[in-house]
């Protein structure tokens, strides 16, 4: 059964190819999606799979990339939304 999440990813994640390097996590495990950066400096995401790879791709997230520093992550249950692949916006 696929689930959604909302997330959003603070720390040192802009101009660190946090973006590009969580659609490469994402297309891996096959999530679809979103992810885009924010006026104030955070990444915003949603993700839709199944709650195995979405946790899998949560444990990334606490990380990032090589480049990058998170300092907090926040991720919330949303209503299930379908996405034709995951894309950088």
């Amino acid at each position: 059964m696929a689930n959604t999440n909302h997330f959003t990813v603070s720390g040192w994640v802009q101009g660190v190819f946090f973006r590009a390097s969580c659609k490469q996590e994402a297309d891996r495990l096959g999530i679809t999606g979103w992810v885009r950066n924010l006026p104030d400096g955070r990444v915003e995401g949603m993700a839709t799979a199944g709650q195995t790879d979405l946790d899998s791709f949560r444990d990334w997230l606490k990380q990032g990339p090589k480049m990058a520093k998170v300092l907090e992550l926040e991720i919330d249950d949303v209503p299930l939304q379908e996405f034709d692949g995951f894309e950088i916006r």
